[in-house]
């Protein structure tokens, strides 16, 4: 992986990835949520036409909104992004499939709402689709009001047939605590090296997104480690800056918030990516394009045809 590449300008590029629409509640509270695969497919275009090297990827049920695993609907969104010959780069997710709530009558059994899976199960779209990327979250915790379980052996698993499938696991840290357990992946050989990380501040009941708990988790990554930051709600643009400053990369987006200024819903995806855009100028950086993420990433650049 080159060592802080720069542009022709010789300012820094910034890889900015837009998280199209999640799995959270958030259907029926925004008007621009994708739903549909070709409303999530027509959104990452759009995201990536404003500027994102780096569009993240969850699907949802069509008829409900409620978040969904199928694999046919992963693949219409895949299919649509790559019919339009663009070069932006696809990451799916593995969340799906961690959420646990006990149930009432006997807590060690899944009550309504869990969604617990086997780690094959979580990873077979990314086998059927190979994508360049796809999240591995490196965390168990208490998620709002239901656990989000990641043991270390589904990682694991996961992990191994990711790497067979030639995709690159963007590894999803909510806490000081998951950069520990992602490090010892990585020494045991579990996790590829070089390795992406992503710090994910403010979700209930990681990491605060405050300048602090971002500065403390970066310096516990490895030297001139590729890691990219976010934070939820109406902290996501003062993370874009903070990210940027301290020499990380960015995400924005519908899936982690829903208001381009304070009391104004964001009109879509591509309105965020361009407000994150013109905060990486302001501080005298570039944005990436996707060929110059590739290179920072050390993914090879797809070949005509």
């Amino acid at each position: 992986m080159p060592d802080k590449p720069r542009s022709p300008s010789g300012r820094r590029p910034v890889v900015v990835t837009c998280a199209i629409t999640g799995g959270g509640d958030t259907v029926g509270k925004h008007p621009a949520i994708p739903v549909t695969p070709e409303q999530i497919a027509v959104s990452s275009l759009e995201a990536a036409r404003a500027g994102a090297a780096i569009v993240h990827i969850h699907v949802r049920d069509p008829a409900t909104g409620k978040p969904s695993s199928r694999l046919e609907h992963y693949a219409e969104v895949v299919q649509r992004i790559r019919a339009e010959n663009t070069d932006v780069i696809i990451n799916l997710t593995t969340g799906a499939g961690a959420r646990f709530i006990p149930s009432v009558e006997d807590p060690k059994v899944g009550g309504a709402g869990s969604t617990l899976a086997t780690p094959e199960a979580r990873v077979r779209h990314i086998e059927a689709l190979r994508p360049e990327i796809c999240t591995l979250d490196i965390t168990t915790m208490n998620f709002g009001e239901f656990v989000f379980v990641n043991t270390p052996a589904h990682l694991r698993t996961m992990a191994a047939r990711v790497r067979a499938a030639g995709a690159t696991a963007e590894l999803e840290l909510f806490d000081t605590g998951n950069i520990r357990l992602a490090l010892r992946l990585i020494e045991e050989g579990a996790l590829a090296t070089p390795a992406m990380f992503q710090i994910c501040l403010g979700v209930p009941w990681g990491a605060p997104a405050t300048i602090e708990a971002l500065l403390l988790m970066r310096d516990m990554l490895p030297k001139n480690a590729f890691w990219t930051g976010f934070g939820i709600g109406g902290h996501e643009f003062p993370m874009v800056a903070q990210a940027v400053l301290l020499g990380g990369h960015v995400r924005v987006g519908l899936e982690d918030n829903l208001y381009i200024e304070r009391g104004v819903l964001a009109p879509s995806n591509a309105a965020l990516v361009d407000k994150a855009l013109r905060i990486v100028e302001a501080l005298d950086a570039v944005p990436a394009t996707p060929d110059q993420a590739r290179d920072l990433l050390g993914l090879a650049r797809p070949t005509a045809g």
